[in-house]
Formats: C-alpha cells, structure tokens, sequence
C-alpha cells in the first residue's frame, strides 16, 4: 500500500484529526470490520454512525472532495432531523433556512409552512451538495472513520459459498496511492508507515466481513452480485442547472411547480419543477419526472426552457445567468432493488432504489438507511460469525420496510396509477389549493411529516390510511439473481 496525499480542507468544516488510519496489510489492502462503497450520504452515514459505535470501518468513494452531484440540494424536516442526529453543525456559513414550500399550479400559488411536529424540525435546510457531501465524509471521518478517495471500487470479494468479503478497488492517482486521507493518530500518514508497496494502478483488495453498497443509482456492487432492479418499479428521471438570480437566491421558501407541460404545448408533465434559494445568489433550478404512460420520457432539457422563459424577467432565469450545464441524474424510487440484504452485502440509499415516490426526495431517506444500515452491521459484529450474525443482518430488510414499506407501497400505486399519467396538476386543483387542511394534509403525505402517536388530525388520517395498506414482505432473490460472476463495470 502506498501513501495518499492528504486533500485541502475546505472552510466549511475542516478535517478533524480523530480519524485513524490503521495498518496496511503487507502490499495487498486494508482489512476493516465494515467495508462502506460510496460516500454520499448514505454511505457517509452509515460509515459515521458505525463509527461512533466503535466499528473499524473504511469508506471507500470513487470521486475526490468536493465534487458535484446532480441534486436540488433543498432537504427537508426529515433530512435536517438525521443532520442533527449526526451532530452536523447547521448553524455555520453556507446553511440556508426554508420556511416550508410554494406550491404554483396554474394561476394558484400557495404558502405551506413545515408542520411542528414533536420528531422533526419545523425548518428545511439548502445546501449545494458540491460541498455538502464533502461535510458528511468529514464527519465520518472526524468520528473515526477511515477515507479513501479516489478509489473505485470494481468487484467484490467473495468466499467459496459466494458470501462477500471485501471489494478490490483501485486509485486515479498516477502513483496509485493506498494509504487513507485521513492523518493518523500523531499526524499524516508517511510511506515508512504503509510499508511494502504495490505496482502502480494495480487494484487492491479491501476486506471486512460486511460490506455496505452506497454506490448510487447505478447500484454496480449490487449487480454484480445479481441483484437486479425490479422492472415494476418506475425510474424517475431529474435535470438541475444553478442560475444567478439575487431577487430569489434570499427566498424563505422552496418553490414547487406542478402545472409544467411537455414541450409545444404537450400533456402535462408527470413531476414538478422546483427553484431552491442558495443564500449565495444562485438558485438551484431544475424539474424532475416519471416517464408518461402515453407519451414516454420528456425532453427535460426542452422542458425547462419552456418553463423558465414563463418566469418572470427579473428572476434572472435566463441562459445569460446560467452558472455551468444543465445535469441530469436518474432516480431509483420506491424500493426498486430488493433483496436490501444479501450475502453480507447491505444495499442503502439511491442503490438500494430508496428514493420516494411520492416527491422524489432521496436524501432523507439515505441519511436513514445509512443509520439503520449501520446499527444493524455494529450489532451483527458483536456476534461471532454464524448463524446469529447472519440473523442480524437479515434483520436489516425487515426493519426498513417497517419504516417506510407501507409509505412507499401507496406511493408506488399513486406514481403508476396518477402521477405518470397526468401529473400532478390534476391533484392540485382549485378545490384542494383553496382548503388549507387539504393543503396540509397532501403536503405532510408527500412529505412523509406525521408524529405518531399522532397529535392533530392530519398525523391521525395518515397513519390511519397507512395502516390499512397492506404491509410489503421485504423481497427474496432467486438463485439467478444472486448468482455471481459478474465484475463492476
């Protein structure tokens, strides 16, 4: 193993010196207790809650910090709820507070403030995800963690019963750099203190006796092993682009509009455009949306500017302002990969499909999965290796539907049955944009806001209705599909 340059710290919240490093193990990788692949948020998470819990874990991230994702970089009540949680200091610079939502459906626009409920927050939070991802992995890191950047990981380890082991992963340094970017305990890392080193570029193998895949959408860990996405499940697709536009980057609500069309004056969209304030200047632009029963995927990128040349002229919407290109990304929804645990292999975030169908958020939920993801490996670990690890880790699924099943259930039907067939528009009509508890009540469902046990009518007819929905069994995969052999590509 070979050193790895430290990154520069950004101003935001630098690298706290509690990472350790441990030791290499001759020239072949490191060994960890837990192996995390990705470091969103999911997988930063997971790796910071497993690390405050006293479990070796590596966090593994192909890119290098900061870097940009496609996201609306608006969280809600529930995501600023798992901030907290990690004790990630939302009061320094850069943090911009929501009131609630501005909902715009033809010539209605309505005001939503976020509920107070006794488990969530009563704000949201922005904030542009080129930094925000590069905030989480630091505080993994600061917690105990240990980050390798620059290293993506290419295939899974595998014992002879097919259970995973480990991953091999290689670095986009020239040098092929195998140390952590974390300093050790007396300081940055040396090549006296790696020892034997490795051919340039050559993967290394990284070991531990579970592995958490938080490698985004494209879910390449998983596939391998032969977890394929469920061909029932809808794939919704997202575009964003950053404008300057001081008049709305101050804005105290997260703006939402639901009356968008398909271009030349087609059939409304199956999704919604948003404009995020950026506290900067900039707004965070984009829409996302299903693909239409009749009339398949939009042109997204059509679709934007025709929207955006309705906005008024002083908000600056236009392609002088523009700030960079326009990014799309796709967005698994509603528990589209299953089973969420194989093999010793946990599946959270965008690639175990955990993206709402309901509003297509997705960050909430990974920040959660990443948590319970990590509870469950930290307890597993605490039992030898057998059956009763292996109960624990298949505790994981079971939990997860617990949670959101019955939710993501509804949601699926609505995205199949309403929304990729006409939209939102239809919903948000003038009856239910003239009742504030309507408003309300559609709001916290989208939202997924409520207390339980519940304290207002609202929290009582939606948990009322998700009980009746029949509760999911967490999916099982054939023999095909775990079968294995199949490299990340």
């Amino acid at each position: 193993m070979r050193e790895l340059s430290p990154e520069p710290e950004p101003a935001a919240e630098p690298a706290a010196a509690g990472g350790h490093a441990g030791e290499a193990v001759g020239g072949t990788g490191e060994d960890a207790q837990v192996i995390v692949v990705g470091a969103g948020p999911s997988g930063s998470s997971a790796a910071y809650h497993l690390a405050r819990a006293g479990v070796d874990v590596i966090l593994l991230e192909k890119a290098r910090f900061p870097r940009e994702k496609v996201c609306g970089d608006g969280l809600t009540p529930r995501a600023v709820h798992r901030l907290i949680r990690m004790g990630v200091d939302i009061s320094a610079p850069g943090w911009v507070r929501s009131r609630g939502m501005r909902w715009v459906a033809g010539e209605h626009r309505v005001h939503i403030d976020w509920p107070a409920l006794g488990r969530y927050p009563d704000f949201g939070l922005s904030r542009s995800r080129h930094d925000f991802d590069d905030i989480l992995a630091r505080h993994a890191v600061a917690a105990g963690a240990r980050l390798f950047s620059g290293w993506k990981a290419e295939a899974p380890l595998t014992d002879r019963a097919g259970r995973i082991t480990g991953v091999t992963a290689r670095s986009d340094a020239p040098d092929a750099p195998g140390s952590p970017d974390a300093p050790g305990p007396s300081g940055p890392r040396t090549r006296a203190d790696i020892g034997t080193q490795a051919p340039a570029r050559t993967p290394v193998e990284f070991r531990a006796p579970v592995v958490i895949a938080a490698d985004g959408a494209s879910a390449r860990l998983a596939l391998a092993l032969g977890l394929e996405r469920d061909p029932r499940r809808q794939i919704a697709t997202a575009a964003r682009r950053y404008y300057r536009s001081p008049e709305r980057s101050q804005e105290e609500y997260l703006e939402l509009w639901a009356d968008l069309r398909f271009p030349d004056h087609g059939p409304y969209l199956p999704g919604y455009g948003w404009i995020f304030p950026m506290g900067d200047g900039r707004v965070n632009v984009g829409l996302g949306a299903l693909p239409h029963r009749r009339h398949g995927k939009a042109d997204l990128r059509a679709t934007l500017d025709q929207w955006l040349a309705r906005t008024p002229e002083e908000w600056g919407l236009r392609e002088e302002n523009a700030q960079g290109p326009v990014r799309s990304a796709a967005l698994p929804l509603g528990f589209n990969r299953h089973p969420l645990y194989a093999r010793g292999l946990l599946l959270v975030g965008d690639s175990g499909g955990m993206v709402s169908p309901w509003n297509g958020e997705g960050i909430a939920q990974a920040l959660e999965a990443g948590e319970v993801a990590a509870e469950t490996a930290a307890l597993a670990l605490a039992h030898p290796e057998g059956p009763r690890r292996e109960q624990v880790l298949r505790g994981y699924p079971v939990e997860m539907h617990h949670r959101w099943g019955r939710h993501y259930r509804l949601g699926n039907a609505a995205a199949d049955l309403v929304f990729s067939r006409s939209g939102f528009q239809p919903v948000l009509n003038r009856y239910v944009m003239n009742s504030p508890f309507l408003l309300n009540t559609l709001a916290r469902l989208l939202t997924d806001l409520t207390d339980k046990p519940s304290r207002d009518v609202i929290d009582h007819v939606l948990n009322t209705a998700f009980r009746v929905v029949p509760a999911p069994k967490p999916g099982r995969a054939s023999g095909r599909r775990l079968g294995l052999g199949r490299a990340v590509r």
